[in-house]
């Protein structure tokens, strides 16, 4: 038997010019196999990459036998020289070299697996998930991990160049609204009572401000109950960050810088700078969205007056206050009856009630709705959209944030089917000056946009009590190809404009210092100004990997409905677990245990 105590001279794939002619200790996976009788050729796989190995009569000792034994994803070690291949592979890094074996170790056998371990596999994403431990060895996934490790070293590295100190905060905290579910944890020791897993270290990075932590980071982990999508988890990671005595300005030079360097350093692509800016009321009257992606043109036009005057009631009735009618040009494409009812169903999704359409031809305008309205009102909207022979105009009338969205929409979705989006392309964009509440008709009752700690635009703090609709506040989102990736504010350091806003919130006392009474405390001791931002890395790393899904880039993911389909979490515990939480199930949920 061989010495089980071999000791790597290295991983597979780092192997040199180097190192020919020189004996080689390899450890790894038997990626695949070709048995030519008296020749064997392994590819030996880690998490480096792959190598040719070659099992021959020169090695002696029935090294050839005991090779042919060998399966896929079997562990073993080998000892052998570096040599050229005669016949080079331009397809693998390593593919100029293979290793000539002269001794085999078998560390543990493997059963054949459920997929194929290549990135080629089209088995549905559920089995892999199941066997993620499988999944991760395909070198896409592997390397999707290896990329995420490098984007968190240079994050921390660069965040300390920067003077940000790497903080951490607690995962268990005290429950406060945060815009989604909690994460609640019954404590035994306080029976009836519960800790949150944090949304966000929002209130406790505030706390460290105050401490005197001026610049403060971390790569935070966070956890919501909520529904799941394609760039959503209910835990993700977040590059969560606050500084001191600084204004807007500061805070966008340093996320500026950031996202520039990080660009340069893994992906080599250079970020101009400084970063567009654009108002939140001015995206969502050109894109219909506060994220807009601005890789291709199609904005959105309003031609509500043009319309104002018509007898036409599905665009008449919608110039009205509070409703707009918008529009949008599409050149160089020809659309079916079917394809434009397609269309009309993706507007419809977003809640508008229909999509008109005008098509300029050589010889006419034609329309959806040429029989309800005069000739000049065709023209005069083509004349404001400065059609050309074959454009389209689409056309939608509604509430103004209804007809903005599903223009919006109906946007992407051209730009997709149409081609128009470049690839290898990064169009960042800060959204600023949002509206500082949302009216909440549930509750009827206004409710913070961002957090209730964010401060107002100093020339909009007169509106808090007579415009509150119309107030703006300091807070921001940092936007890529149509993400949001960050978003962040300046926050509130005066005491008497917070209370201000908990008591235009409708907050009383009582419910002010049992939500948030630890901060107001903390801040009766000297706050300083400051303001901060959050990254979503997931969502981050998702792009720049070119992966349809965080789930892509996260080790082990939950699926739609929050489990984990790998150790089947959650779980069932034991009748005593519960109870020496002071809790006892629903006769529902005790059903579903069984």
């Amino acid at each position: 038997m061989a010495d089980r105590k071999w000791r790597r001279t290295q991983r597979v794939a780092e192997v040199s010019e180097q190192d020919l002619g020189k004996e080689l200790c390899l450890m790894g996976w038997c990626a695949r196999q070709r048995d030519l009788g008296n020749i064997v050729f392994i590819v030996l796989r880690d998490r480096s990459g792959e190598l040719q190995l070659v099992f021959d009569e020169e090695a002696g000792d029935g090294l050839v036998e005991q090779a042919k034994a060998l399966r896929s994803e079997y562990v073993i070690g080998v000892k052998g020289v570096l040599r050229e291949r005669e016949s080079a592979n331009p397809d693998m890094p390593t593919g100029k070299w293979e290793l000539a074996v002269k001794d085999l170790i078998v560390y543990s056998k493997a059963e054949t697996p459920p997929f194929y371990i290549e990135d080629t596999d089209n088995s549905r994403e559920s089995l892999h998930l199941e066997y993620r431990y499988l999944d991760l060895r395909r070198p896409k996934m592997r390397d999707k991990m290896i990329f995420r490790h490098k984007f968190n070293k240079f994050t921390r590295d660069w965040f300390d160049a920067e003077g940000f100190l790497e903080i951490e905060t607690p995962y268990l905290v005290k429950s406060t609204p945060e815009g989604a579910r909690d994460y609640l944890v019954p404590s035994r020791v306080h029976q009836g009572k519960f800790f949150a897993l944090p949304q966000s270290p929002q209130i406790l990075k505030q706390i460290l401000m105050v401490s005197g932590f001026d610049r403060y980071m971390q790569l935070a982990r966070c956890f919501r109950d909520e529904d799941l999508r394609a760039d959503r988890q209910p835990e993700f990671t977040q590059i969560d960050a606050e500084m001191s005595f600084v204004d807007q300005e500061d805070v966008f030079d340093v996320v500026e810088r950031y996202f520039h360097d990080l660009f340069k350093e893994l992906l080599d692509y250079d970020i101009q700078l400084p970063v567009q800016r654009m108002t939140y009321a001015d995206a969502m009257r050109d894109y219909g969205t506060d994220k807009p992606d601005l890789r291709f043109d199609l904005k959105l036009v309003d031609i509500t007056e043009l319309v104002q005057d018509t007898d036409f009631r599905v665009l008449s009735a919608n110039t009205k206050p509070g409703h707009r009618v918008v529009a949008i040009k599409v050149s160089g494409a020809e659309f079916s009856r079917r394809e434009i009812d397609k269309l009309t169903e993706v507007v419809r999704t977003y809640g508008a009630k229909g999509l008109l359409w005008i098509q300029k031809t050589a010889a006419e305008l034609r329309s959806s709705f040429s029989k309800q309205v005069t000739p000049e009102l065709l023209g005069s909207i083509a004349e404001k959209m400065l059609v050309q022979e074959g454009d389209y105009i689409f056309i939608v009338g509604d509430e103004d944030l209804v007809a903005s969205r599903a223009l919006g929409q109906l946007r992407l979705e051209l730009a997709k089917q149409l081609e128009l989006i470049p690839e290898n392309t990064w169009a960042p964009l800060w959204v600023i000056d949002f509206p500082m509440f949302e009216y909440d008709d549930e509750l009827e009752a206004y409710v913070p946009a961002h957090h209730p700690f964010t401060s107002p635009l100093p020339e909009d703090r007169d509106k808090l009590r007579t415009e509150p609709e119309n107030c703006r506040a300091q807070s921001y989102d940092f936007v890529l190809n149509g993400n949001e990736l960050l978003s962040g504010s300046i926050r509130i350091h005066d005491a008497d404009l917070q209370h201000e806003i908990f008591d235009l919130l409708g907050m009383s006392e009582e419910e002010i210092q049992k939500r948030f009474g630890f901060l107001i405390k903390a801040f009766r001791y000297g706050v300083p100004p400051h303001g901060g931002f959050a990254i979503g890395l997931d969502r981050l790393v998702m792009l720049m990997t070119n992966s349809d899904s965080i789930r892509d880039i996260i080790a082990f993911p939950k699926v739609q409905n929050s489990a984990c389909l790998m150790s089947e979490a959650p779980s069932s515990v034991p009748e005593a677990d519960i109870e020496a939480l002071g809790l006892e199930l629903k006769e529902a949920a005790k059903e579903d245990k069984k």
